[in-house]
């Protein structure tokens, strides 16, 4: 139903008229994120500024039983900020003040519209580390992180955000506004809200306001790559460099068609005739960073590794890391829709599980390179599709990833290591949580959000 010109006076009376906008033109922008497929013009955008605007919204739009999709950037990549329903989308990118970095408690309080890489800059300003590092750093939100708990590359070594998250400021959609956790490491008082709203995807709370942990910043770092025949020899290397008591800052594969796509894109100088790339790295001081570079090399080279290289210098482990940071970008040339998905599962399983994913790239006629997180085993399998046209293609690409979630779960592993389950994934949560779980997430939903408003579709539905 589309809104009243009563109630959009109400928004432009909470948050200014420059704040509100209801025309197509305005909104189509923020009618999908980065998630490909999905998209839904919404019947208002508003950008409060601060947290009273943040809950003068939401009572309003609780009075009148109208959705409303809290987002940040938008570039998560499972549909979770697509206002299914219409609605109001709340943007919080204005809310975007560091407010405090506190060395001597090694922490940071952020408002949710904070960049990922604008407080990673500002705690290395203060001599120390905001770890989490997703891929959409340069534009992703810190709230966007804690809503979608997302990961990166460094989760093997330093966990994913939720690891960080000390307290938040949140509104309810009643308007009301509530502090869960604070400034403290350990705190153990009463339900842990702080977790419980962290991943939620703006389903129970909008998040106002975020302590995030910080640790010092390690004195230098180093990179490496090996080579291998295949993914079940770089697996094997990727077990004994964790069994040999190592626990690297980076760990990331790439399959052979990444490796071809990569080269492609950045010339680079990889071996086309590699059929996995293993890329590795650690962080510490510079003898032990040392130490294990060496470590893992000689690890590499015993697992079967036709080849490695250590990075000699900052510059030269930059290098290395393009390889991987842009895996993406590489394979989306290759057609005009790029489908990234994620899922994970145990470690010792990854070789197993990319050697199904390409078999059912196969089976249904689709393009599918995978690269993702070896140590940690979150994979990210790639569909490239020529025509986003082509609605047969469509459909044999989500037939294919129909496959590879439920394998996935086969395996002991999840629909999803980081990305989230918005709407791209909620078909598959209930094969993975059963019918009780599935229902205990919705009398939670109703707990925190009685008229349902908060990104309904979505978790909790």
């Amino acid at each position: 139903m589309p809104l009243s010109t009563d109630l959009f006076d109400r928004l432009r009376a909470i948050v200014g008229a420059e704040h509100v906008r209801h025309t197509t033109g305005d909104l189509t922008p923020y009618a999908r994120d980065a998630t490909p497929l999905f998209d839904r013009l919404p019947d208002a955008v508003v950008f409060p500024a601060d947290t009273a605007e943040v809950a003068a919204v939401l009572r309003l739009a609780t009075e009148h039983r109208v959705p409303v999709v809290p987002r940040g950037a938008g570039s998560n990549l499972c549909a979770a900020t697509v206002a299914l329903n219409g609605g109001i989308v709340l943007v919080t990118t204005r809310m975007n003040r560091i407010r405090e970095i506190s060395p001597t408690e090694l922490l940071a309080v952020v408002e949710p519209g904070v960049t990922t890489a604008a407080l990673a800059d500002a705690a290395t300003a203060h001599g120390l580390l905001f770890p989490p590092d997703p891929g959409s750093r340069t534009v992703s939100t810190v709230g966007g992180n804690v809503a979608t708990c997302a990961g990166g590359l460094r989760g093997l070594k330093y966990g994913v955000t939720r690891n960080y998250v000390l307290g938040l400021e949140a509104v309810l959609p009643t308007g009301e506004v509530i502090r869960t956790g604070g400034r403290l490491w350990k705190d153990v008082a009463g339900y842990d809200l702080t977790r419980l709203l962290t991943g939620s995807e703006g389903t129970l709370a909008v998040i106002t306001e975020i302590t995030m942990a910080l640790l010092p910043a390690p004195a230098d770092t180093g990179t490496g790559i090996a080579y291998f025949p295949d993914l079940a020899h770089a697996g094997r290397a990727v077990a004994d460099i964790l069994s040999a008591g190592i626990v690297p800052a980076t760990l990331e594969f790439l399959d052979r068609s990444c490796v071809n796509a990569v080269e492609d894109f950045a010339d680079l100088g990889l071996r086309r005739d590699a059929g996995a790339l293993l890329l590795f790295g650690d962080d510490g001081t510079s003898d032990a960073v040392r130490r294990d570079l060496n470590r893992m090399a000689e690890l590499c080279d015993a697992a079967g590794a036709t080849e490695w290289t250590l990075a000699e210098d900052v510059a030269g482990a930059e290098a290395l890391l393009t390889a991987r940071r842009c895996s993406l970008p590489a394979l989306s040339r290759l057609g005009s829709l790029t489908i990234l998905e994620d899922a994970t599962v145990p470690r010792p399983r990854i070789a197993e599980m990319v050697d199904r994913i390409d078999a059912i790239a196969d089976r249904h006629t689709v393009t599918i390179a995978t690269f993702g997180h070896a140590g940690d085993g979150n994979l990210h399998p790639t569909c490239v599709v020529a025509d986003p046209n082509d609605t047969e293609s469509i459909e044999r690409a989500h037939a294919a990833f129909d496959d590879i979630f439920r394998t996935a779960i086969e395996l002991g592993g999840t629909i999803t290591g980081e990305h989230g389950v918005g709407a791209a994934k909620l078909p598959h949560l209930r094969a993975q949580l059963g019918d009780d779980q599935m229902q205990l997430l919705s009398r939670i939903k109703s707990a925190f959000d009685p008229a349902r408003i908060l990104n309904p579709g979505k978790l909790g539905s």
